[in-house]
């Protein structure tokens, strides 16, 4: 093995080939981790049109091997499956971690986390939801069932897959770690996946989930239900993405009106908020606004952030290396040198998008312009001084590690697409609850402390320091105000930490707690987060004291009704859930409902017809006052909708292996 090893990478191990540029982008054991996980990859989906399972599992892990070996034969399998990626492509190379040969390896490599093997569990829905199907589950308990009655405190966590795969058994290692080490029972959702239950059907069964668990006191996962817990709430890529949805969700709802007329019990928020790596934005941009790179310079984040900096530098650096630059240390002067410029001028400190006004003549009447005017201008051009401009032209992470070996430009519009879904229209510039980056300063200034845990080379990088930007940005603004009106002591400063704490790991990429079995350095990582759980209970400890029991008419009025936020003295069941909006502007008094479907047919869930009708799968419209179905609106054009319909069809289709004429790819 070793002697076919040196005769085909021969020039590789002489130090004659040229050098691979990702290996000076990454460290050295995860550029190894990575090199790993791309021969899987190739091998598995060498073997994925294999009809046999048995016979499919044996072929994945033979054709690993070989790509072991052959590692410019895996990169070129990898580099052309990506450009014609289906959602099986995805499924099969995100949820390999589950088959029986690979799964016996991961087992052999993990160290001894738990005694008690993960127990699957299904979470009822709470009396207000639109959905009757139970959410499934996988509970993580190192402890007999009989004990969970003496916790308080659960782990809520929402594992991450692109929205299209991975189920909690795919995490088995940071779950494993994480109910060994903090001893609480961690809840895993197995919720349902793109495209079959497109956007926001998985975002309100994890809403749903955690309105049980505390309308229930936890008895839906083993609790005593004597006292309400407390709960934190965690999600690592596309989980972080619905976990961070999840937050916004319970803001919203306590911030609307009705629960106060109708007396109503609000839904508390969770202890905290742990994120690892998180996706949290669906506008996939070229470019960093101001906005953005001010919160990324933030003096205050800056130590934290210089790395990110750095690099944002260097992808101008590295095309012109002979050139003299602009040091990032200068953008901190220009406030001083503007307040000690002689003669009273001063450097602007206006953004890129704003220019000072042009005195050159109008182009039209140049031929008109008197000589005395030229000189003029021109003298007023001689005196006059070079603007610094506040920030440079920086291109966003995403595009700067498009080469990623983990996640790919290609796979991130494969995950949107298939996760937004052909029939679904969402405002990408406004809808803050699929694009959280997005969410109202009113509503981050809420926000539970967050923790958030990215490499340094991630793509999504951004979406961390520029989210966590302005959750700390929020909270400073509301305590601004606060000491302007004496409600702070002048002594009290501002605690950033109490806010938001970021961890950027340099030299590593995207999903580095999905692979310790070849990535030792990520077991590490995965105990940070547990301490991080163990420190935001000591802090609610210290807070708010012990867990308050519930009285005994509150527990009687949970064993008849199910649920405290039941509706008092009014009728019906109030919607909780997101929404999409309908393609027709004659649909506003009723929204669109994602209700349950699958391929086999579903039935009437809560009275509602089941999502999609026999000619077009997707839609349901909603009805009149006098219960009539409404026809189409006259104001939607036919002729714009079939265009818009068949352009997301075909690019759906493709992801899904399905051709225009509907006939499966091969």
């Amino acid at each position: 093995m070793l002697w076919l090893y040196i005769s085909r990478n021969f020039a590789k191990v002489m130090g004659l080939e040229t050098p691979e540029p990702l290996a000076n982008l990454y460290t050295r054991s995860y550029f190894r981790a990575t090199w790993v996980t791309t021969a899987l990859d190739a091998g598995f989906w060498t073997a994925m049109r294999i009809r046999r399972k048995w016979l499919r599992d044996l072929a994945s892990m033979v054709f690993s091997v070989y790509y072991l070996i052959a590692a410019e034969q895996a990169d070129e399998k990898v580099r052309k499956v990506r450009g014609m990626l289906t959602v099986d492509h995805l499924r099969v190379s995100w949820n390999k971690s589950t088959t029986p040969y690979l799964s016996l390896t991961t087992k052999l490599l993990r160290p001894r986390l738990a005694r008690y093997p993960p127990r699957a569990i299904r979470i009822p829905r709470p009396s207000e939801s639109s959905y009757t199907e139970p959410v499934s589950g996988w509970l993580y308990f190192d402890g007999p069932l009989s004990s969970l009655k003496n916790h308080t405190k659960v782990v809520l966590d929402i594992p991450g897959g692109g929205f299209v795969a991975m189920n909690p058994r795919n995490h088995d290692d940071k779950l494993l770690a994480w109910a060994g080490k903090t001893g609480l029972p961690v809840l895993s959702l197995d919720y349902k996946k793109a495209p079959e239950y497109p956007y926001p059907y998985s975002l309100n069964e994890c809403y749903d989930v955690y309105h049980t668990i505390v309308a229930s006191n936890g008895r839906c996962i083993g609790l005593s239900g004597e006292s309400r817990p407390r709960t934190i709430i965690t999600g690592d890529s596309a989980g972080g993405n619905l976990a961070t949805g999840v937050v916004l969700m319970i803001l919203q709802s306590a911030s609307t009106d009705s629960r106060h007329w109708q007396d109503e019990e609000i839904l508390p928020l969770p202890e905290g908020l742990v994120l690892i790596y998180p996706g949290l934005d669906f506008n996939i941009g070229n470019w960093m606004t101001d906005e953005q790179m001010s919160l990324i310079k933030d003096r205050r984040m800056r130590k934290t952030n210089i790395n990110v900096i750095r690099q944002k530098s260097e992808d101008y650096n590295r095309l012109t290396p002979g050139t003299p630059h602009h040091s990032d240390d200068e953008d901190e002067s220009i406030s001083f040198i503007s307040q000690n410029m002689p003669n009273g001028s001063a450097i602007t400190s206006q953004p890129l998008t704003t220019s000072p006004p042009s005195t050159l003549p109008d182009p039209s009447t140049a031929h008109l312009t008197q000589p005395t005017n030229l000189a003029s201008h021109t003298a007023t051009l001689a005196t006059s001084k070079p603007q610094i401009m506040k920030t440079r032209l920086a291109m966003s992470s995403m595009i700067s590690y498009f080469n990623d070996r983990i996640l790919t430009p290609e796979m991130m519009r494969a995950m949107i697409i298939l996760y937004v879904g052909p029939h679904n229209r969402p405002d990408f510039s406004t809808d803050f609850l699929l694009s959280p980056l997005l969410a109202p300063e009113s509503l981050l200034a809420r926000f539970p402390k967050t923790y958030f845990l990215t490499g340094e080379r991630d793509p999504l990088v951004d979406d961390t320091v520029i989210f966590a930007g302005r959750i700390r940005q929020a909270k400073w603004n509301v305590w601004r105000e606060r000491r302007e009106l004496g409600l702070v002591g002048e002594k009290e400063g501002f605690e950033e930490k109490d806010a938001v704490e970021v961890l950027l790991i340099p030299g590593i990429s995207h999903g580095f707690l999905q692979f310790v079995g070849v990535f030792p350095e990520g077991w590490r990582h995965i105990f940070r987060c547990a301490r991080w759980m163990e420190e935001i209970f000591e802090r609610a400890d210290q807070e708010q004291g012990p867990t308050p029991p519930v009285s005994a008419s509150h527990a009687h009025h949970h064993h008849t009704q199910n649920d405290y936020f039941a509706q008092r003295g009014t009728q019906g069941r109030q919607r909780h859930h997101r929404r999409t909006k309908t393609e027709s502007s004659g649909d506003e008094d009723r929204p669109l409902e994602m209700s349950i479907s699958s391929s086999t047919g579903s039935k009437p869930t809560n009275g509602h017809l089941p999502r999609g009708n026999s000619k077009r799968k997707g839609i349901r419209r909603g009805k009149g006052s006098n219960g009539m179905e409404r026809k189409r609106s006259m104001v939607s054009l036919a002729s714009e909708d079939d265009l818009l319909g068949r352009r997301m069809k075909g690019l759906a289709g493709g992801l899904m292996g399905i051709s225009q004429d509907g006939v499966e790819t091969p």
